[in-house]
């Protein structure tokens, strides 16, 4: 049942990003089109309630800094995360990440807390703490994907998981003593009120297909982009965005922009930790395993860097692998002669140890390089942690921005 429904999900993502063909896949997307209609009417609806302040906004008392997208999935979001997690926390901020935990699992034995004047804490007030900065709570299942990677790649950042990210934030406050809480995947969470909105968008799909869910992968039109004090334009490449900036000007004539380019800077063996420079992948041939949105441009890395991608496995995104996936994609790859099996770190984090590891598996660490706009991080990060002289600054900006 499992494999039917992973099937059908890997179907869909097909049908919304075209890859699927045929007269299946045309009907679906008409019906998905008109659904996506239904799905606008909604948003405007929403977000109409929160302006107009039928729908209350939480205010915990600190900074809630927004870290988000207007598309679902494929935009580098995580590793902006942790490269700014790190950045606050060597300014001395007490940061917790606030996440929702996409697919993960209830624990069978809910955790328990302990306040420091020695009251238990309420279970209906208990988010899943994966990281108390100190020490590791939970693994990836119980956690989620993302959360459970920035917890294992952030030494003193804390991680909290809850759908209620105001409760998460609450306790995160209280008990964690955190005094900046980073709202990952934040720009649709409106329950919280956001200090600061940093919204990234995709250099290669910046509007994602260009249609709303659930035809395309747009959560709110374009437009919205006006909510944000700084865009960050993602996977770059080196050539010039004026394009694109220009089209982002239209919805949001104020923000800063920034350009990062998000590439591989290592190899890292799955099981034993062990690093190889990605020199090492050069003319080997590879055997492709993920369970991620846009699994192309991952593949298309491994041949950038020179690897022979002679056998690949794709599953729905944040799929959990079970030993069975992996051992009959290892014996593909033994059977081919594959040097070397080579996933994502965000797929390496539910990869489960097969019986026999015939074939040595790694995944490819990525990270944030900043390519234009350091002074507007630089602002940036002085307006979180220390926002009225900063906040001086940013406006002066932008009257000198303004024509």
């Amino acid at each position: 049942m499992k494999e039917v429904v992973d099937e059908l999900e890997q179907w869909g993502a097909d049908v919304i990003f075209g890859r699927a063909k045929g007269f299946r896949a045309a009907l679906m997307r008409l019906f998905l089109g008109t659904m996506s209609g239904l799905f606008r009417l909604g948003v405007w609806l929403r977000l109409w309630r929160y302006r107009n302040d039928w729908k209350p906004r939480h205010h915990l008392g600190t900074q809630v800094i927004s870290v988000g997208n207007l598309t679902v999935g494929g935009t580098g979001k995580t590793p902006v995360v942790e490269l700014l997690a790190r950045t606050l926390r060597g300014r001395g901020r007490r940061v917790a990440i606030l996440s929702r935990g996409y697919k993960s699992k209830k624990p069978e034995h809910p955790q328990s807390w302990t306040s420091r004047n020695g009251r238990s804490v309420p279970g209906h007030e208990m988010p899943r703490v994966v990281s108390t900065g100190d020490e590791l709570m939970l693994d990836s299942k119980y956690a989620g994907d993302e959360p459970y990677m920035l917890a294992k790649n952030l030494d003193g950042v804390r991680v909290v998981v809850d759908k209620d990210r105001v409760k998460g934030g609450r306790f995160a406050v209280r008990e964690l003593e955190a005094d900046t809480l980073l709202l990952d995947d934040g720009m649709q969470y409106l329950d919280l009120a956001h200090t600061l909105d940093i919204v990234l968008v995709d250099s290669r799909a910046p509007f994602g297909t260009g249609w709303l869910l659930p035809r395309g992968t747009l959560r709110e039109p374009p437009r919205n982009l006006r909510r944000a004090g700084f865009i960050l334009i993602t996977k770059c490449d080196g050539s010039s965005n004026a394009d694109l900036i220009r089209r982002i000007r239209r919805h949001n004539r104020t923000a800063e922009i920034i350009e990062c380019a998000h590439g591989p800077v290592r190899l890292e063996n799955v099981f034993t930790g062990e690093t190889r420079p990605l020199e090492f992948l050069k003319d080997k041939w590879v055997g492709a395993i993920s369970a991620i949105a846009v699994p192309e441009a991952f593949e298309g890395s491994l041949r950038d860097l020179g690897a022979k991608v002679e056998i690949r496995r794709r599953f729905s995104d944040h799929h959990r692998f079970g030993k069975r996936d992996v051992e009959r994609f290892m014996q593909r790859c033994v059977e081919r002669d594959m040097e070397m099996i080579v996933t994502t770190e965000k797929d390496a984090v539910r990869f489960p140890r097969p019986a026999s590891i015939d074939v040595p598996v790694y995944f490819l660490r990525i990270e944030v390089r900043l390519l234009s706009g350091r002074d507007a991080w630089e602002r940036m990060i002085d307006h979180i942690c220390d926002p009225q002289p900063a906040l001086d600054g940013i406006l002066r900006h932008r009257e000198a921005y303004r024509p």
